[in-house]
């Protein structure tokens, strides 16, 4: 198959503060333990809060994302979210994900990715089929982690005290670009768009 230059994995996101990426990256300090191979984490310079994934699209249409970014954000003044808890999907006992849970005004929020969805499914995207979590990334469990491991590995996180809270002022989204590589993914920000216009 040949590789088309012209397409660009992006998505849609909320950049966090330094000082959120700097607290996360000293949970994963606590976390992240030798004998939990298995767990594949997150750079915390690479963290944002995701509000679409979009996949691979034609560097031509980033003009037309844009505007309907800014159609989306219409409406909707600056506000505030706080980084704080912690937990995994589905469950502590059968850890898939590690996520960190994001408070504040999340009716704000909801009500942002609700419009980016909308605006979006006109452009042809597909609509999200599961409800809007917010929620950061912090690490994946492999595939093949045992049910022993994935316990032992949510019995750490169950324990661990993160009470740390981290504020966010959204002022602006963001459309990204994931590159791939084999040393991890690089993002750069391909357009922006401010709120409260």
């Amino acid at each position: 198959m040949s590789h088309n230059p012209e397409q660009i994995r992006s998505f849609i996101a909320i950049e966090l503060p330094e000082e959120a990426k700097e607290g996360l990256a000293r949970l994963r300090k606590e976390l992240d333990r030798d004998e939990h191979k298995f767990v594949k984490w997150v750079d915390p310079g690479g963290i944002h809060l995701t509000l679409k994934f979009l996949g691979n699209i034609p560097s031509k249409r980033i003009t037309e994302i844009t505007e309907a970014i800014k159609e989306a954000a219409q409406g909707i003044s600056p506000f505030h979210l706080e980084i704080s808890g912690l937990g995994a999907f589905p469950s502590l006992r059968q850890a898939r994900v590690l996520w960190v849970g994001i408070g504040g005004e999340v009716d704000e929020l909801s009500r942002l990715q609700q419009n980016i969805d909308s605006a979006l499914a006109a452009l042809g995207f597909a609509k999200e089929e599961r409800s809007f979590v917010p929620h950061l990334t912090l690490a994946r469990i492999r595939q093949g982690a045992s049910p022993p491991e994935r316990r032992s590995f949510g019995e750490l996180v169950g324990s661990t005290i993160f009470e740390d809270k981290y504020h966010v002022e959204v002022e602006a989204i963001n459309l990204m670009r994931s590159q791939l590589t084999p040393a991890g993914a690089i993002y750069t920000c391909l357009s922006a768009v401010g709120l409260g216009h």
